[in-house]
């Protein structure tokens, strides 16, 4: 859901809720049946988005567990005066 359709639907809840304040209690329930629905839908576009998001962040992850990061690693050792990375190290270590 792109931002603009999100303003649209908060802009139309919040109509609703506006409704809720004057409209006879026979209508109570069509107005908040209404509200439902637009939240319905929102909920699903957003599980949606997430979703697909995180089908993109585990492409993400499984490219860069494929990539050997080796010579960066000891290039960043170099750097710092050590003989390993840190992270095989667990930290910095004394010089």
């Amino acid at each position: 859901m792109d931002i603009n359709s999100l303003e649209e639907r908060l802009v139309e809840l919040e109509r609703l809720a506006e409704e809720l304040e004057g409209v006879p209690d026979v209508e109570v329930v069509d107005v908040l049946d209404r509200a439902v629905a637009l939240l319905t839908e929102v909920n699903a576009r957003i599980e949606d988005g997430l979703s697909s998001a995180e089908g993109e962040a585990q492409e993400i992850g499984d490219l860069l567990e494929s990539v050997d990061f080796g010579s960066f690693d000891a290039a960043l050792a170099d750097l710092r005066g050590t003989s390993e990375p840190e992270h095989l190290t667990g930290g910095p270590r004394e010089p």
